[in-house]
């Protein structure tokens, strides 16, 4: 049983991959081709972004072949290396300049660290988020698959690539010296993954022994309901801060990708969660009564 399992879940990983390497050849075709009439443009960005969206296509169409949208789950932190790296060939800048290794080694880190745990914890295709099962629940056809697409796919796609705008501005946009002050912005960056990967062994830790009904509350859980929405929200804001200490006449747009993230932790991913968590666990309460919701902060109780 448990080979038959390991089988199953070698071909289902085998799927994954081929999905993800068909989306980003034909994104990698479209940013290859010199002119594509009606389609192709001579903005960079606007041409990263449609190949962003083709590639996005690609991984929904393998979504509906196998009814499953947590296809998609990965492309969020393996796009943005992508891009960073597809961006750094259309400059004179090198791997060696300051910035470039600050901005990669951060990008890096966190999208090696994310994915992992993406693909360490991976329950096959016979799983699929329960957020999306629900957001699709008891709708027509034809608006469950509106949805698949728009809010599960397209508008996390969306997100991210606003959070790349800093990235392009200092890539691409800034001149001149990069500002020492990048350092703050690097540190940033890196503990923003260091905080999500001691949420998530905390976590791991405790599901391995925990009895029915009990909820973690200790660690950086003891500081936060959500220290793993912490960790990525600062991710988002170390790149926003790279793009304003390097870029300064683009910070409203470079603040977009942070705000968009904001939004969407505070009015939708964390709603989900606290509702779901106050359904199974009634004393969950509790939690919410003496832990911060978001940024880790000493327990109330």
């Amino acid at each position: 049983m448990n080979n038959n399992k390991s089988v199953s879940q070698v071909v289902a990983f085998s799927w994954i991959v081929i999905a993800y390497l068909i989306s980003i050849a034909l994104a990698l075709c479209y940013l290859s081709l010199d002119s594509l009439q009606g389609f192709r443009t001579d903005n960079l960005l606007i041409n990263t972004f449609i190949a962003d969206v083709i590639a996005t296509i690609g991984i929904f169409i393998f979504s509906r072949i196998f009814q499953n949208s947590s296809f998609y789950d990965a492309y969020w932190s393996v796009i943005p290396p992508l891009i960073f790296h597809y961006w750094l060939m259309q400059t004179d800048k090198s791997l060696s300049d300051p910035i470039v290794l600050m901005l990669g080694g951060v990008i890096w880190y966190w999208a090696i660290r994310l994915t992992w745990n993406w693909a360490k914890h991976w329950e096959g295709l016979s799983h699929e988020d329960w957020r999306y099962v629900d957001l699709k629940a008891n709708k027509p056809n034809m608006l469950a698959l509106i949805i698949d697409f728009f809010a599960i796919h397209f508008f996390p796609t969306v997100q991210v690539f606003l959070g790349l705008l800093p990235v392009y501005a200092c890539l691409i946009l800034a001149e001149g010296s990069w500002s020492p002050w990048s350092w703050l912005a690097f540190g940033v960056g890196l503990l923003a993954p260091t905080v999500q990967l001691m949420a998530d062994r905390q976590l791991h830790a405790f599901i391995a022994v925990r009895k029915p009904g009990e909820i973690i509350h200790s660690g950086l859980w003891a500081w936060s309901r959500h220290p793993n929405y912490f960790g990525e929200l600062l991710f988002w804001f170390s790149l926003a801060l790279f793009g304003v200490l390097n870029y300064l006449q683009g910070f409203w747009w470079e603040s977009l990708g942070f705000i968009a993230m904001l939004v969407m932790f505070l009015f939708a991913s964390i709603p989900m969660m606290e509702k779901r968590s106050l359904e199974r666990r009634p004393n969950y309460q509790d939690i919410i009564d003496s832990t911060s919701m978001l940024i880790p902060l000493p327990p109330k109780r």
